[in-house]
């Protein structure tokens, strides 16, 4: 069991790493336009935000799993409009 004090910080952490995603988003959304986007880079961030959530899963850690299960649908909402458009 990780401590208390050790998850707050983590969950802390996963909260403004993970909202980072969201103007982003927003903006691909709002605009229509996925045009800078480089679809590699999400793909392989995508593919390691996974990697982290199964590690999260595996060493049952709320702060990883919470962080990196909304990351991943975030980054996989800009690759499925960037595949679109």
């Amino acid at each position: 069991m990780i401590d208390p004090i050790f998850e707050i910080i983590g969950l802390s952490a996963a909260f403004l790493t993970t909202s980072a995603f969201i103007p982003q988003v927003y903006k691909i959304y709002k605009e229509k336009n996925a045009d800078g986007i480089s679809l590699t880079m999400y793909i392989i961030l995508f593919i390691g935000v996974l990697l982290w959530l199964l590690y999260g899963i595996l060493i049952g850690s709320l702060s990883i799993i919470v962080a990196n299960g909304i990351t991943a649908l975030l980054q996989l909402s800009i690759i499925i409009f960037k595949l679109k458009n």
